[in-house]
This record gives structure tokens, sequence and C-alpha cells, in this order.
């Protein structure tokens, strides 16, 4: 669809009262909350409602008796597509963002344009790649899956090199708490923080690196060489090698502030753009904070229209 500028000055008629990008625990909340005072929204996402859940096996830190992911997504995706004051726009991606003084803007990959007094950027992260990260060094001929892929003929008796210590390595061990596997984790000092759950668990053995290098191999077994905390050098073996290094920010073009990372600080965006779940920081991504956050931020937007916050203006 083509679409024509406005003229300076020219009044906007909103397409609907906030629009949401991404369609996880955080977008999901903010348009069921949304729909509870009454705003109608359109919610943008480029795959499935939640679609990150369904990979997470084993739940221990969500309210509402949900043991698994898919259990939850499922539950969500029911409560979406149950509420009529939000439109979904699955299979689309938000390509850019625009604030003015009086709307938000957001084009779609399709080439049409949403606007609203106010949007929500919940677009999340995204998993890295080995080359993503400086303290790793791997053949960009070897394909190397998250951990969360890892099947369960892999797991069972077998030595798993762990590249890296971020939190889906315990969300594993809860989803297989009898499997005979040993997990070898390399994990770099901005890991540090992140194995506190894992340390206790026989299954696993810490390794923390300052730089690994994953070797070619024409053979079933895999082998790294290691440079300990101390400048020392280690090698090791494993039958597989998965990734826990993280993920890294994912939002759309335009006027978004971004910090060094990449995250979006909510304190730091355009009055009429409002950020949550994951993509605010590296530092409080899980479901529960998402959801809460999603919530807030559609509130946020509700009492702003009304100019019940304070400074606001509309």
């Amino acid at each position: 669809m083509a679409v024509t500028p406005l003229l300076a000055g020219t009044p906007v008629t909103p397409d609907t009262d906030l629009i949401i990008i991404g369609g996880g625990p955080a977008g999901c909340a903010a348009a069921r909350m949304a729909a509870s005072v009454g705003m109608r929204s359109v919610l943008i996402e480029p795959d499935a409602l939640c679609r990150s859940l369904y990979r997470i096996q084993a739940l221990n830190n969500v309210l509402g008796g949900y043991t698994g992911g898919q259990e939850l997504a499922d539950s969500i995706t029911a409560e979406l597509k149950s509420t009529p004051l939000c439109r979904i726009e699955l299979g689309r991606h938000a390509t850019r963002l625009r604030a003015a003084d009086d709307h938000v803007t957001v084009t779609l990959d399709s080439g049409n344009q949403l606007t609203a007094p106010y949007a929500i950027v919940a677009t999340g992260v995204g998993p890295l790649q080995p080359n993503d990260a400086p303290w790793i060094t791997a053949p960009s001929g070897l394909p190397l899956l998250p951990l969360w892929q890892a099947e369960e003929d892999q797991a069972e008796g077998s030595t798993l090199l762990i590249l890296g210590g971020d939190r889906p390595i315990g969300t594993f061990l809860r989803a297989h708490p009898t499997t005979g596997t040993r997990l070898l984790v390399v994990y770099p000092p901005s890991d540090d923080y992140k194995i506190e759950e894992i340390r206790d668990d026989p299954r696993v053995t810490l390794i923390p690196a300052d730089h690994l290098t994953l070797n070619p191999t024409h053979t079933t077994v895999l082998s790294a060489e290691i440079i300990d905390r101390d400048g020392e050098l280690h090698g090791v073996t494993a039958d597989f090698a998965f990734l826990s290094i993280g993920t890294a920010p994912t939002a759309p073009d335009g006027d978004l502030v971004r910090d060094t990372a990449g995250y979006c600080l909510p304190s730091h965006q355009h009055p009429r753009v409002i950020i949550a779940g994951d993509l605010r920081s590296a530092r409080f991504q899980r479901i529960m904070t998402a959801m809460g956050s999603g919530s807030e931020a559609a509130l946020h937007a509700y009492y702003a229209t009304r100019d019940l916050l304070p400074g606001n203006s509309r």
C-alpha cells in the first residue's frame, strides 16, 4: 500500500488506542491490561504468540501452577484470541517506529503504517552466536545449537560442552532431572553471577575461562582449548557442544534510544514510546517481570491519555 506523507500540521486520525510491538509475555500482558481499561490495541508479532515459552520445558518461578512453558503459552494465546479489543497482526514485522508530538507511527514490513497515541515496544531479545562473543573462537562451518535444542538422546550418557553460563542451563537440568549427562560449562567473567543456580548440581563441572577455542573436528568427539582466569591452557573433550552465551536485544529501527549493549532504557525514550519486557535490561529477563512491565506499560498509556501522569501532555 502506498503511503501518502502527511503535511505539517495535518491532524492524525489514530488507527487504534495503542500499538504493541512484540507478542511475548510482556506484549500479551500489555494487550490484556489495555483491554481491561477499555483501550483498543493492535499487537504486531512476526511469529507465534509467546513463541519463546514453547522451548522452556520446566518452570519454577511463575505463579498460577504452570510447570511448563508450552502450557503457559497456550493459556496466554487463548486469552489473547478471546480479547475483542486486541487485534493481533501475526506474521508481520515492525520495521520502523516514529514518534511525533501527538502520535506514534509504526511501519510494517508490508509497507502499511499504523498510528496511535502511544506505542509499547516489547520485542525482547534473540540468541547470540559464537562470533558475537569475543571470548569464543569457533570454526565458521561448525553448527552450534542453543542448549534448549538438545535432544534427549544427545544428552543421555553424554558429555556436553556448554559455551557460556546463561540461565537456560538451569532450565535444561530441571527439565531432565534423571538424565545421566555431564555438563562442562565454560563461562567468561561476565557470566559469574549467572551460574549460582547450577553450582551444586553434581552433573555440572564449572570452568571459569578467559577464552575458549573450539577446534575443528572430523570425528565424533569435540575438543576445545581453554585459557583459564590465571592464563593457563587446558584441553577438554566432549560428545557435543551447545551454546548458552546469552541473548541480544532486538527492536525496530527508528526513534528508539539504545544503550551500548542495544537495550532500550525506558527512562531515555520519547514520552510516547514505552519499553516493556526483556528489551529494558539484561538484568530482569524473567517471565513474571515481563508480564508485570507489560501491564504497567499499558496502564501508563491509559493514564497518559487522560492527563493523569505528572508532567504529561497530550
